[in-house]
């Protein structure tokens, strides 16, 4: 599902470099969940952004699904994000003014599909998460845990194979947290999709497939 190949990434201003990535090598096979840690500054966000072609690498390949991506123009990379990778922030990026179930069906918008078909792929995606009853709430009303329930329910109702989750759990208690890793965990083994979450939380981590650690720029584990 995901091969990177001797990823470096190096921000340069007039007076300074700094290396964000360095010598990165990591293959995740499709339905495998793996969780990133390391240290603040320690470059986790900055990989997974490459993962989710948000950014891309100084030096190294990145593929996805079989893709390279070094040709591909703007356009291109959003449609195959589109169509292809669910993103879960920490933050959960919801639009305050729209309903749940209109900020769950955002993705869809870039699709060709109809209001219908957009409104029955993300009741289910809400359903799948346990929010079928707060399809028309705001997001003022929600609990935090809540909110990131319909952030995963907007990252998965175009059905993506891969899910990027940058600390999803981080603003969450640990009750909430642990529903939120319950649901991920659902994704991955019954819906086979591949996950890759960063996170802080070492018990989190433990609950995934398989971790690795980075130091400095660096894969260490």
């Amino acid at each position: 599902m995901i091969n990177l190949q001797n990823i470096e990434k190096v921000y340069r201003t007039k007076t300074i470099e700094t290396v964000a990535l360095n010598n990165i090598n990591l293959s995740v096979e499709k339905g495998e969940f793996l969780s990133i840690m390391g240290p603040s500054g320690c470059g986790k966000s900055t990989l997974l952004n490459i993962i989710g072609l948000l950014d891309e690498p100084s030096e190294g390949q990145v593929q996805i699904a079989g893709s390279d991506f070094k040709k591909h123009s703007d356009k291109q990379l959003a449609a195959f994000r589109n169509q292809n990778i669910g993103f879960i922030f920490q933050s959960f990026h919801l639009i305050n003014d729209l309903s749940v179930i209109d900020n769950v069906e955002l993705p869809l918008i870039y699709r060709k599909s109809t209001a219908k078909q957009r409104r029955e792929l993300a009741a289910a995606a809400l359903e799948k998460v346990g929010l079928a009853n707060r399809m028309k709430h705001f997001p003022s009303q929600l609990s935090g845990g809540q909110k990131q329930r319909v952030a995963i329910a907007r990252a998965i109702v175009g059905r993506p194979a891969l899910i990027l989750a940058d600390e999803p759990t981080g603003n969450l208690d640990s009750v909430m947290g642990n529903e939120i890793m319950d649901i991920l965990l659902n994704l991955n083994q019954q819906d086979n999709a591949t996950v890759v979450m960063v996170t802080h939380d070492e018990n989190m981590a433990k609950r995934t497939n398989r971790l690795v650690r980075l130091f400095d720029g660096m894969q260490v584990q």
